[in-house]
């Protein structure tokens, strides 16, 4: 592919997407819009407080105006301060600055404006900010995508933007947490339109691809980021040989995993970039990228120039407050109506909600529109805020499908952005895993499984870790920049060595692993049966356990249930197969697990109802992911029309960094596929 002479954008990329310069009409009207808002906002707020008055004719319209000017002006120069406790002092600047950019307008237009005490100002600006908002929402033009081109197209010029090609790029946006089938009813019932136009309209096609056993983001991103995830047998784990605790959303074991796992082959390798991920793909650049944390913590320019614009801080101010109404306002209305399977949403969570649902997506977006504005050749970037309301509100509620469609707006938001780009995109959106739902564990018997392990053990004290989950690594990452301090293993659980235990149980959604620590190697299912004879009989036989895998001396790896067992390495099946209600290829995961050198003693998976379609997770989450059955291991692709689609299904998440690589390296040579690049097929369309 080849530059334009004059170094202008070309106006095509293949015969859907056309690059095209900004119009100035459309620039002139959207400032005016703007401007309009603004002044409407101004004049609302100084209805409201008594501390702010506006004393002539046409004073909002003068005061609006006074204020976009010096707005253009300060952002860059907090943007350009290196301050200790970034997150934290450019928060809190850019909210003075906004009151005494307002006190300011004030003393330049004394005879049009009275602004009272600071606290006045203060409170008046957060006012401006919560009507902007209504009225942008209101007007249709709430997604600020205008200002916030031209503020990462200078941030791009003043990093070092590449020069204009039509090598194409790629972007791949994940939404944590969504199964197809959830998706697909989505978009026919309005929750994603964007996405759905994009298949009515645009040629997209939607595939499916399988999770591997465990279907959790540690293990998912491992396999799709950097091609290899071996050895993850769940988000937290034990390494037996020396009593370490393993969890997904620790910084440093994070940092492990993609150390352990990287080949110089990962997806983002030469110029990618990283936002919102568990691991880093091998980027160039990352931004709330768990693997990187400890790096992340040193000044980063576009954390600085996010939270240094004032509209950024009031806006995410504003939005944080609305989301944490609504999960108020969703609770009380499960709890009115007794809604069931219904969560723990007390305590911290409506913060994490908002955090994760405004701060956390506003800056990913924000990363990715300076990434396209730079000209990165690939951006992979992870939005977790339908996944995290999804555990606590439900697989399909009201509030969940809000999360799903805010995330499509944004979406939208990006691919109209394309146009501005120094080259053409491509987008690409899938999803890591999918979830399943149902009553917990604890919420169906009273007691988890951690306590029915140990009433089966003679003399053994039993750990029990549970509890946190991927997201928590975001907002931990958050209050490590806000409070300046190194990265913290605070998502971590505190129970870090484990090698003074008797037996130590996990949850992972609804996959238990149980670890006898009488011995650094794996027990055997007959020692098991020898030196704990009711433990196996009383787990296989629970109503809420579906099967459980071990390894014979004899037999090799067993799936063990209530009435049967399935000899996996011998291909045989005594009695009632415990795998029956799940995929066909539920045996084949088990094995592949039954492998790593860290899986449990015993793995426990939960029962599978399909005529419900529910399971129960060992943790308090309702809606889970990590184990087999239902929804959770059905994650989706969906593929713009230029890109090739595979001959076979997609089982595995090595398999969708082999299908995605093969993308990047095939717009990477003009469209053609290298001889490394996995045998695609291109179907007018491919149906699941």
């Amino acid at each position: 592919m080849s530059v334009s002479p004059d170094g202008a954008a070309p106006e095509r990329y293949g015969d859907e997407l056309r690059w095209e310069p900004e119009s100035p009409r459309l620039r002139v009207t959207s400032l005016l819009l703007g401007w309009i808002v603004a002044a409407a906002s101004i004049a609302l707020a100084a209805l409201i407080l008594p501390g702010f008055a506006l004393e002539a004719t046409g004073a909002a319209f003068v005061v609006a105006a006074a204020i976009g000017v010096l707005n253009a002006v300060v952002p860059p120069v907090l943007a350009a301060l290196r301050l200790p406790f970034t997150l934290l002092a450019g928060f809190l600047l850019v909210l003075v600055a906004d009151a005494l950019l307002l006190r300011a307008a004030g003393a330049l237009l004394p005879g049009d404006v009275h602004v009272g005490s600071f606290g006045d100002a203060l409170l008046a600006t957060l006012i401006i900010a919560a009507a902007s908002l209504v009225l942008q929402t209101l007007l249709g033009t709430n997604d600020d995508s205008e200002y916030a081109l031209r503020v990462t197209r200078r941030i791009a010029r003043r990093q070092g933007a590449h020069r204009v090609t039509d090598v194409p790029g790629i972007i791949f946006l994940e939404i944590d947490g969504l199964a197809l089938p959830v998706l697909r009813d989505a978009m026919r019932d309005g929750s994603a339109p964007a996405m759905a136009s994009w298949i009515a309209d645009d040629g997209y096609r939607l595939v499916e691809w399988e999770t591997d056993l465990s279907s959790q983001t540690g293990a998912s991103q491992a396999g799709i980021l950097l091609g290899a995830n071996d050895d993850i047998p769940a988000f937290r784990w034990v390494e037996k040989e020396n009593g370490r605790l393993i969890v997904c959303s620790s910084a440093s074991d994070c940092a492990e995993i993609e150390r352990r796992h990287a080949t110089g082959a990962g997806l983002l390798a030469d110029g990618g970039a990283s936002r919102g991920n568990l691991l880093s793909g091998e980027a160039d650049e990352a931004i709330l990228t768990v693997s990187r944390m400890e790096a992340e913590l040193r000044a980063n320019p576009v954390y600085r120039a996010f939270f240094a614009n004032g509209f950024n801080v009031t806006r995410a101010l504003v939005l944080s407050g609305w989301e944490v109404a609504l999960e108020l306002a969703a609770a009380a209305r499960q709890r009115r109506r007794d809604v069931r399977p219904r969560g723990h949403r007390g305590g911290v969570y409506p913060l994490l909600r908002a955090t994760l649902c405004v701060v956390v997506r506003d800056l990913i977006v924000f990363g990715v529109l300076t990434d396209m504005m730079r000209g990165r050749p690939a951006v992979y970037a992870t939005f977790s805020s339908y996944d995290e309301v999804a555990h606590h509100s439900g697989l399909e509620r009201v509030d969940t499908l809000e999360a799903l469609r805010k995330l499509d707006q944004q979406f939208a938001r990006l691919a109209r952005a394309r146009r501005y780009a120094p080259r053409p995109y491509e987008i690409v959106v899938l999803s890591d895993h999918g979830q399943t739902q149902g009553a917990t564990f604890r919420q169906r018997n009273g007691y988890g499984l951690d306590e029915l392990v140990e009433r089966h053990l003679e003399g053994r004290g039993v750990t029990s870790v549970a509890g946190g989950d991927e997201q928590s690594a975001m907002v931990q990452h958050a209050v490590d920049e806000a409070s300046g301090r190194a990265a913290a293993d605070g998502s971590k659980d505190s129970t870090d060595g484990v090698a003074d235990r008797d037996v130590v149980v996990l949850g992972s959604g609804n996959l238990g692993l149980v670890y006898l620590m009488e011995s650094r190697e794996r027990l055997t299912l007959e020692e098991i049966e020898r030196r704990h004879p009711a433990l196996l009989t009383a787990l296989r036989g629970h109503p809420h356990i579906g099967w459980l895998l071990v390894r014979s001396a004899e037999h090799g790896a067993v799936a063990l249930g209530g009435a049967g067992a399935n000899y996996l390495d011998e291909g045989r099946v005594e009695g009632e197969d415990p795998l029956a209600h799940l995929s066909p290829t539920a045996g084949r995961h088990l094995r592949r697990t039954d492998s790593f050198a860290h899986v449990a003693d015993i793995m426990v998976g939960s029962f599978y109802d399909p005529m419900l379609d529910e399971g129960c997770a060992f943790e308090e989450l309702i809606s889970f992911h990590g184990g087999l059955g239902g929804f959770q291991t059905r994650p989706f692709v969906l593929v713009p029309p230029g890109l090739p689609l595979p001959e076979k299904p997609i089982i595995g998440a090595e398999a969708v960094h082999h299908l995605l690589l093969g993308w990047r390296r095939m717009l990477d040579r003009d469209g053609e596929p290298g001889p490394e690049s996995p045998t695609f097929t291109r179907p007018e369309e491919q149906r699941i």
